[in-house]
């Protein structure tokens, strides 16, 4: 109860310190200026062991390869590696590696493994509770990793990584960057599909600590299962893990060309749409009247994969304004945006 009471109060300051931008402000182009790659586990924690090989090694190969890659074809693009050798990196330094560089984009990256032999394929999660008892499963297994950190228990606010409990506040966590990250996510699987190992997982939401803490869109990719021995053969080639490295790229590649292109519209004009106000976004639709929505009458607008939740129909920003101070006592992060 004690860590959940400090994280509504860290996010209730967090509220006040920091505004939200209007979706509606004038911007000119963006682009995709720092990328931090993480490779899971390393030193002490050597992640899934199966026989001689282990996880941190593989991640480290397909981390490299891919930071390789990004620097070869967009020498303007900063890579920051959470790791570059075998070492331990606690979880919470990951995420604050990445914010301290300011990066546009946070990729870390994992290998599977179950009792069951005949779990396979890759799967991409971005940040998010999904009470599945498959995703929780792996979700344990990757958080359990803070474990082997020195005074974890006080440093993560007593949260146990094993006990579903914990895991209440990820349900009041609204997730400001799920529509990137759900972005880059399809990306990633639509390459990986392609191999070396073709089954695809989905996409899929689940509470890993080293997203948590991540102000920019951010994934996790599990490249396979190492308790399959489909998966093994192809995990632990050489060759393989430079495919895998090549296959995350090409999804870096069109999600930084769709990063870089997006331009706002100046906020004085909305011809083409009326003003509402955004509350959430989600992968799932939801239910009218659901309790998420803290008693707001709100409406779901869906854009490709995302729905997006809003409230009231207005004809000028200044209209909507007027609202916008109400809305925010129930959802800090809601911010005015025009849609057709």
């Amino acid at each position: 109860m004690y860590f959940l009471y400090r994280y509504l109060l860290i996010i209730s300051v967090a509220a006040l310190i920091f505004p939200t931008r209007s979706d509606a402000q004038t911007r000119q182009l963006v682009q995709l200026k720092t990328v931090v790659i993480d490779a899971g586990h390393g030193g002490k924690d050597p992640g899934t062991i199966k026989g001689n090989v282990q996880e941190k090694n593989i991640t480290l190969s397909v981390a490299k390869a891919l930071g390789n890659m990004i620097q070869d074809k967009y020498p303007d693009v900063k890579v920051v590696y959470t790791r570059s050798t075998d070492k331990f990196v606690p979880l919470d330094q990951r995420a604050a590696i990445a914010n301290k560089n300011k990066a546009d984009l946070f990729i870390s990256i994992h290998v599977n493994a179950t009792k069951a032999t005949s779990a396979r394929g890759t799967e991409t999660f971005v940040m998010g509770l999904d009470k599945s008892n498959s995703n929780m499963e792996v979700c344990q297994l990757e958080n359990s990793v803070l474990t082997l950190e020195e005074g974890y228990n006080s440093k993560y606010s007593g949260f146990d990584p094993k006990n579903p409990e914990s895991y209440i506040i990820f349900s009041l966590l609204q997730n400001s960057h799920l529509e990137q990250s759900l972005i880059i996510a399809e990306a990633v699987q639509n390459e990986l599909r392609n191999g070396p190992i073709t089954h695809n997982r989905g996409v899929k939401q689940a509470p890993f600590l080293v997203l948590w803490k991540c102000t920019m869109p951010s994934i996790l990719v599990e490249l396979g299962f190492l308790s399959n021995p489909t998966d093994y053969k192809a995990l632990t080639t050489k060759s393989s893990q430079v495919q895998f490295a090549t296959r995350i790229f090409k999804a870096f590649e069109a999600y930084k060309k769709q990063y870089d292109t997006q331009i706002e519209l100046p906020a004085q004009t909305a011809s083409e749409g009326i003003y509402r106000i955004q509350v959430m976004s989600s992968s799932r639709e939801l239910p009218k009247g659901s309790t998420e929505f803290k008693g707001l009458d709100c409406e779901c607008v869906k854009v490709g994969n995302i729905y997006k939740y809003t409230v009231g129909r207005f004809d000028s920003r200044e209209e909507a304004s007027k609202e916008l101070a109400k809305v925010k006592n129930l959802f800090p992060g809601a911010f005015i945006g025009t849609f057709k």
